[in-house]
């Protein structure tokens, strides 16, 4: 069985190393395999949306092989889950339908880093701080990183180097239970993963 090609459409270095890890433990599950290609955007939400579209359009005038899966990933910031997939499903070309799978973490991409508590306690050494979700700029990247200096470690990248790790040990059902925005793209991408057997 071929490589299926897997494109990484991403906001951030954060979102590229938790969705590496877990999309290939998807296709693992699966016993699919896959070559990731990222290609990621920085600076920002609105700036992804843009450099998403010209994605696209690169794609379909052949600069690019057409992926068999295509994941995008943006955090949902103070916007309902909900709103901002469907804000992505407004840019996306009718040629990726049926291949693509949205990441929308709500709000901030470090709650999935956060997710199982059993299993962040066993990787970093300490249980993350549990709490309501809050619309507040860089609160969960401060929690990242303050988890992590209170397991006495030190986070040389901000704790996206703990990435591989945590997302190898997350109970994924437990870990979507608590983070709904998870559990649906964890659903979604496994539904996809699943389909590649058939085309």
């Amino acid at each position: 069985m071929s490589e299926a090609a897997v494109d990484l459409f991403v906001e951030d270095r954060a979102h590229e190393e938790f969705l590496k890890a877990l999309v290939r433990r998807l296709s693992d599950e699966a016993e699919r395999k896959i070559a990731i290609r990222v290609r990621s955007a920085r600076g920002g939400h609105g700036r992804v949306l843009n450099e998403f579209d010209l994605y696209q359009e690169a794609v379909l005038r052949g600069l690019s092989s057409i992926p068999d899966l295509l994941v995008v990933a943006v955090d949902t910031n103070c916007t309902r889950h909900p709103e901002a997939l469907a804000e992505l499903e407004t840019h996306l070309r009718p040629e990726f339908r049926g291949r693509t799978a949205f990441a929308c973490p709500d709000p901030h991409i470090e709650r999935w880093y956060m997710a199982d508590p059993e299993s962040f306690t066993t990787i970093v050494g300490v249980e993350p701080p549990l709490e309501r979700r809050k619309c507040e700029r860089d609160r969960y990247k401060r929690q990242l990183v303050e988890a992590i200096r209170k397991a006495g470690q030190i986070p040389t990248l901000g704790g996206i180097e703990f990435a591989k790790d945590l997302v190898a040990a997350m109970d994924l059902y437990r870990a979507g239970r608590r983070e709904p925005s998870l559990g649906l793209f964890v659903q979604g991408a496994r539904a996809l993963l699943r389909s590649l057997e058939k085309r």
